[in-house]
């Protein structure tokens, strides 16, 4: 009787992050038992992608051995799926001619990506080791500003000749596919290379081998130019369903594309940044689940401590109105549910509004009818909230007064939090400042402030203290 031999990870009916994970545990236990030959085949059949992700999760002493048992060509292929950091410490741990084919290889956008995040020193001596025509492609992508067009574009596209036959056109394509990013749009340039016109690799193979390009492109062309922000390059190619988009200089000059894949990486990138802000987290390029403890801390300590300032003030409101809580101490009680209402509702606000100022949905000249809107439905919260909390609060004092306090300040709370929460969005962005930095703290802080400050004052009218 023969065993049958064991199954790879690739077949095996599981989804992909479990595949990873098993891949990634099987890894570990090879190196562990140093069977280099057993860990080389394991990796054989796995996606380039699922590979750096198993990498990533391996401890940081098998992260070299376990890069240095692919393949140049699988190397190449999973170098630009890891994560910055995990590419800047095998820069370290790698030889130098393997690092340089490795660098050398990558596509010029990932490459430029890479430069960003290593010092100066390493960038240059790399530059300088790069061969002539890497070298000027890296080079003209560091030369453009940080999150434009022309810093996460492409410079591998197809580029015909209007005058070119479709014939002429395919056999150009065959040549240069393996060049190139991709091949689905060839982009038809005149002699000083400005851009005329667009031709999908559909049209090209459906159309007679005669005809010319000029005959069956697209006038019409969709472009970005270098110095576009990359969030409006995004959301240009989602508008428009495209796999690229073209990239032109100030002279309308085609010098790259932008691919889908690299949009997704700075939806994914920009995403991410507006979380952390949102969260009162300083945005960082590195993953943050791979930097140290001491970095991460770092991170958030600054908003904590403008936070731990700004409620001193919550602090003075409550010192100065002591004579009321004297006199009424079942008061004290709901301090936390109003300001936890309100800041919840204050959050609420900002981060639909936010949201739609990050997809232009809504701009400044919107800013008063989605205040107002944000207004009306805060009130409505309100009454719906503050006629559960008079319950809720008779139920556990047995004042009816004290009741009636507490569900109108949750009233003027409510509305106070929806005010702020929609509108200091706008104040910031018109000021110049991040409304996704700026709004959480101030928004938690004003309501907290405030929101103590206009319960005391209507317990003293109410309870006439």
């Amino acid at each position: 009787m023969t065993e049958n031999p064991p199954s790879s990870p690739c077949q095996l009916s599981v989804s992909r992050q479990e595949l990873v994970e098993l891949v990634r545990s099987q890894l570990e236990a090879l190196l562990q038992q140093e069977n280099f030959q057993g860990a080389k085949a394991l990796l054989v059949p796995v996606q380039p992608a699922d590979i750096a992700q198993a990498i990533e999760g391996l401890p940081k002493a098998m992260q070299a051995i376990a890069f240095r048992l692919l393949s140049k060509q699988e190397a190449i292929e999973v170098y630009e799926y890891l994560d910055s950091s995990i590419q800047q410490s095998l820069i370290a741990e790698l030889r130098q001619q393997e690092v340089l084919d490795i660098v050398d290889k990558m596509s010029p956008d990932d490459r430029a990506r890479l430069f960003d995040e290593l010092p100066a020193v390493v960038v240059q001596r790399l530059l300088q080791q790069l061969s002539p025509a890497e070298r000027e492609a890296t080079a003209l992508l560091l030369g453009y500003k940080e999150g434009t067009a022309g810093r996460i574009m492409t410079t591998e596209y197809l580029s015909v000749k209007e005058d070119l036959t479709v014939s002429q056109a395919i056999e150009r394509v065959r040549v240069l596919a393996s060049a190139t990013e991709i091949i689905y749009y060839l982009y038809v340039t005149d002699r000083e290379r400005r851009l005329t016109g667009t031709l999908s690799f559909r049209d090209l193979v459906i159309a007679q081998p005669e005809q010319r390009l000029g005959e069956i492109m697209t006038r019409d062309v969709v472009f970005v130019q270098t110095d576009t922000d990359q969030e409006e390059v995004a959301q240009i190619i989602q508008r428009y369903d495209l796999l690229a988009v073209p990239v032109v200089d100030t002279e309308q000059r085609l010098v790259g594309i932008v691919t889908v894949d690299d949009v997704l990486d700075v939806l994914e990138q920009e995403t991410t940044e507006d979380i952390y802000k949102l969260g009162g987290v300083e945005a960082g390029g590195d993953n943050y689940f791979q930097t140290n403890v001491l970095t991460a801390a770092r991170k958030r300590v600054v908003w904590l401590f403008v936070l731990l300032l700004a409620n001193t003030g919550t602090t003075a409101v409550i010192s100065a109105q002591e004579n009321v809580l004297e006199q009424v101490v079942a008061l004290a009680a709901f301090i936390p549910l109003l300001i936890d209402a309100g800041g919840n509702v204050g959050a609420q606000s900002s981060t639909v509004v936010i949201r739609g100022l990050n997809l232009r949905e809504v701009g400044i000249k919107k800013a008063l009818q989605v205040v107002t809107r944000e207004t009306i439905t805060g009130a409505l919260l309100g009454v719906m909230l503050g006629i559960a909390v008079i319950f809720w609060a008779y139920l556990l004092e047995g004042s009816l007064p004290i009741a009636i306090t507490v569900g109108m300040s949750l009233l003027a709370i409510t509305i106070l939090a929806a005010v702020s929460g929609s509108g200091l969005p706008f104040l910031f962005g018109a000021i110049g400042l991040d409304p996704a930095l700026m709004s959480a703290p101030f928004i938690t802080s004003l309501v907290d402030v405030l929101g103590v400050f206009i319960y005391l004052m209507l317990a003293r009218a109410i309870l006439q203290l």
